[in-house]
């Protein structure tokens, strides 16, 4: 047997995951060419990618040397998060109050994944097949066998499906996944603002729409707009001084005069649910398993969480056990059903509930949102939920 395990898909997640695994024999396979790690030398330079990154996100990604690797002026902490409703009801969350340093840490896609890559390339039993597409998969009681389209081979006990959203290995596996379109974009930039912005995270639900500004190191900010796709169209055709407004007005000024710095980009938001996270040979981790709306900043935190238990699992089976072996991969089934539902309950029940335009709705929602402001037990519940 060549490997021990295969990882398709070269994203946070799969990367993510590959390191998780080391001590095995691990390959990974991407379709897209790997280019050379960027390092990023001009402080001003910022992705318009972002993740904000939960405590226990940033525990595994430390545990895997990754973190570290991370230029310290590059991660940004969030000490603080207000959430605003849209009828001038609110709801804070405070780190202190929460007994941890921070609520999250805001980084680049571009700096975690020139980190992530630059770890795994000193790795060991490491084999990476960049460039290659996967044209078919075969199982058998032994193995599973992976084509790729230049024509080579690949073999291993076990294929972890981290390709996201559109997964190959989902579909070939035989496993079912049901979608459906939020009917909305997320657009995202980057901004210099005129006021500091103090650590503090914003959220403003608008009827639909939910906006939300990040804090990035010196007085810079990442915007997240979820919205409609004509007004995110709207938004992707503005000049920067239109758009830098549009953010402004939205957000009552919160920040001050903004000046874009990094242009906007868009992308499509849809709900993923696979009916089952595992079948013979096979496990799937990250957006291959499931994506959720973007407004709770959850999707990257569970697709790490799904790495982390995953590589558990099979840690536990180790050295004896056949990490492809059905039972094995429902344990890690099973150890994350429960937190995946809960949170795309909570994430779309929030849509569903700040989406509805009826009187009676819009008063529950922003009453709720006031008395859970004004109960710190409650309050400081929900935070540690979000803090695993």
């Amino acid at each position: 047997m060549e490997h021990d395990v295969i990882v398709v898909g070269g994203g946070l997640i799969g990367a993510s995951f590959a390191r998780a695994a080391r001590g095995r024999r691990i390959a990974l396979v991407e379709s897209a060419p790997r280019d050379a790690p960027v390092v990023v030398t001009t402080p001003d330079a910022f992705d318009a990618r972002v993740y904000a990154l939960s405590p226990g996100s940033v525990a595994f990604l430390e545990e895997l040397k990754v973190w570290q690797a991370i230029a310290p002026e590059r991660k940004t902490p969030v000490r603080s998060m207000c959430v605003r409703g849209d009828d001038h009801s609110r709801l804070e969350f405070d780190a202190y109050d929460a007994g941890v340093p921070a609520l999250a840490w805001i980084v680049e896609d571009r700096e975690l994944q020139s980190a992530l890559w630059r770890v795994l390339g000193a790795q060991d039993e490491f084999q990476h097949y960049p460039g290659a597409a996967c044209a078919g998969l075969a199982v058998d009681s032994d193995a599973a066998h992976l084509a790729l389209t230049d024509g080579r081979r690949v073999s291993a006990r076990l294929v972890v499906g981290a390709d996201g959203a559109r997964s190959f290995v989902r579909t070939a596996a035989g496993i079912e996944a049901s979608e459906r379109s939020y009917g909305q974009s997320a657009v995202v930039a980057n901004f210099a603002c005129g006021r500091p912005h103090g650590n503090v995270a914003y959220q403003w639900f608008l009827g639909g729409p939910v906006l939300a500004l990040l804090p990035l190191p010196g007085a810079r900010t990442s915007m997240v707009w979820s919205t409609s796709e004509v007004h995110a169209a709207q938004l992707m055709a503005a000049t920067p001084e239109q758009l830098a407004h549009f953010v402004e007005d939205a957000s009552g000024g919160e920040l001050g005069a903004l000046e874009v710095i990094t242009a906007p980009r868009a992308f499509a938001l849809r709900s993923v649910a696979a009916s089952r996270a595992v079948a013979p040979r096979v496990a799937l981790i990250g957006d291959a398993a499931h994506v959720i709306h973007p407004l709770a900043g959850q999707g990257a935190n569970l697709g790490f969480q799904d790495a982390r238990e995953l590589a558990r699992v099979l840690a536990a089976g180790m050295p004896l056990r056949d990490p492809g072996d059905l039972r094995l991969l429902r344990r890690y089934e099973r150890a994350r059903r429960e937190p995946v539902l809960a949170m795309r309950a909570a994430v779309d029940g929030l849509f569903g509930l700040f989406g509805a335009a009826s009187a009676p709705l819009r008063t529950l929602r922003n009453l709720g949102l006031n008395l859970t402001g004004r109960m710190p037990v409650l309050r400081n519940v929900l935070a540690r939920r979000a803090l695993a």
